[in-house]
């Protein structure tokens, strides 16, 4: 058996697409464009990245975007004083602050400070809350990005979920956890593991869905994938190359063993990463389309394109 390879490219593609045509019917409807707002704090090149890239597709579907870039030592109080000017901004649907942030700011402070209504990325304890309590019909429900794409092209692959055996495997808020959440709203038998889980292989071995999060190049041996499995590979690591020069992205599992048992395989690149951003982008039209309903009770919000598979 030679997996198939799930293109996360193409997928994302469609869903891009889907949120253009939403955006267009919003502002068509109501006269409201969705308004993504971003932070970046420091000159980390990587987080410069994403966050144009973030830009650049929030554009590319038809939304409007505000950049913030403050310098690293900036003061815990400017930071939060720029959020509640956002929250209170009427034209700014969804609020990003890029992470890492430096040491000395207090992460969980930021990330609470954010209006939930704009919180795109589903990190304050509300909308943790909310995915928690499997409340399906909630408008404003706003689940994390990378489990929400990792959700979609599961059941792309899968149709129902019901039943099956699936194990995560990393335990972070931003992934794991809300992953997991997900799994179980599915009717999925979950287990959570992470580096530290003793019995990992035997664990890993009684997947039918894997979802590897831990951010540990090659923790995850092609040996341990049980045959037919669905491997979902969610990590981003840079090892160096072969010959000393440079370096590459992997993932977490050793992909050229696992796609030889697996059915279906996500490929680092090319796999979780392009629907993170896709699903972002979802996010922001939803916030947009909430916000605008708690602002018009009585009016038509748009309901195309909320993910189905919870």
């Amino acid at each position: 058996m030679v997996a198939r390879i799930i293109d996360g490219k193409q997928r994302a593609a469609v869903l891009r697409r889907d949120i253009a045509i939403g955006v267009g019917h919003l502002r068509d409807e109501t006269g409201i464009t969705p308004k993504l707002a971003t932070i970046l704090v420091g000159n980390d090149p990587a987080s410069a990245i994403y966050v144009r890239r973030k830009a650049e597709q929030a554009a590319a579907v038809g939304m409007q975007t505000e950049s913030h870039r403050l310098c690293e030592t900036i003061a815990q109080a400017e930071l939060l004083s720029l959020i509640d000017a956002l929250n209170r901004d009427g034209a700014v649907h969804g609020i990003l602050v890029q992470l890492p942030l430096p040491q000395h700011i207090d992460k969980a402070a930021v990330l609470r400070a954010i209006d939930p209504a704009k919180d795109v990325d589903g990190f304050h304890p509300i909308n943790v809350g909310l995915l928690a309590s499997d409340d399906h019909a909630a408008l404003d429900r706003i689940i994390p990005c990378t489990p929400m794409g990792c959700m979609m092209l599961l059941v792309d692959e899968l149709g129902s979920l019901e039943g099956l055996n699936a194990v995560v495997v990393g335990c972070s808020n931003i992934v794991g956890r809300p992953m997991a959440q997900l799994l179980l709203q599915a009717r999925c038998t979950v287990s959570i593991a992470h580096i530290h889980t003793r019995n990992l292989p035997d664990l890993v071995a009684a997947a039918d869905i894997l979802v590897s999060a831990a951010g540990a190049p090659g923790l995850i041996k092609g040996a341990w994938v049980k045959a037919g499995a669905i491997v979902i590979d969610v990590g981003i690591n840079h090892v160096p190359n072969d010959d000393g020069h440079g370096s590459r992205i992997v993932g977490d599992v050793c992909f050229d063993e696992a796609k030889e048992r697996a059915s279906a395989i996500t490929p680092v690149p090319g796999g979780v990463g392009p629907m993170t951003i896709a699903c972002l982008l979802e996010n922001t039209l939803r916030a947009a389309s909430a916000l605008q309903a708690r602002d018009l009770p009585n009016s038509e919000t748009r309901k195309k394109g909320t993910p189905q598979f919870a």
